[in-house]
């Protein structure tokens, strides 16, 4: 009766490596998790017009990061506005800074050229989608 016992003994060890296996790359998947981080089940882009608020906190020559909205805005010259949706490429993160230019994702470290939207850093690998953006009475207007 060895045998038998053997073989029986083989399939459990198979399948509880295989239940291992799994469980493994479910904590993998949890570790990779963007839902702390995530825009959530809303679109890259908006909708609809989105009011951002004052043109004027947005300086000449950089950026500013509007995560609520996930949107970032740069002002390449005086009353000129360029947007990007704020939603990492790679897995869906919304930027959480702006250093020296570049967007930064939480996530997995992508950054991206806030005036171009062009990924400079993976694992992102597609740049950020362009939104209309405009000056309106004072008040920049989004979508």
């Amino acid at each position: 009766m060895p045998a038998p016992q053997s073989a029986a003994r083989r399939t459990v060890l198979k399948g509880a490596a295989a239940l291992a296996g799994a469980a493994g790359a479910g904590v993998t998947l949890a570790a990779c998790s963007t839902e702390t981080n995530s825009g959530g089940n809303t679109p890259a882009t908006p909708t609809a017009p989105v009011e951002l608020g004052a043109a004027a906190e947005v300086p000449v020559g950089g950026a500013k990061l509007y995560r609520e909205q996930k949107l970032v805005v740069s002002c390449p010259a005086e009353g000129r506005y360029t947007a990007f949706s704020a939603q990492c490429t790679h897995a869906g993160c919304v930027l959480d800074k702006i250093v020296e230019g570049q967007g930064n994702c939480p996530c997995h470290g992508s950054r991206f050229d806030v005036t171009t939207g062009k990924v400079l850093r993976g694992p992102a690998s597609a740049p950020l989608p362009a939104v209309p953006v405009r000056a309106e009475n004072g008040k920049l207007i989004a979508g």
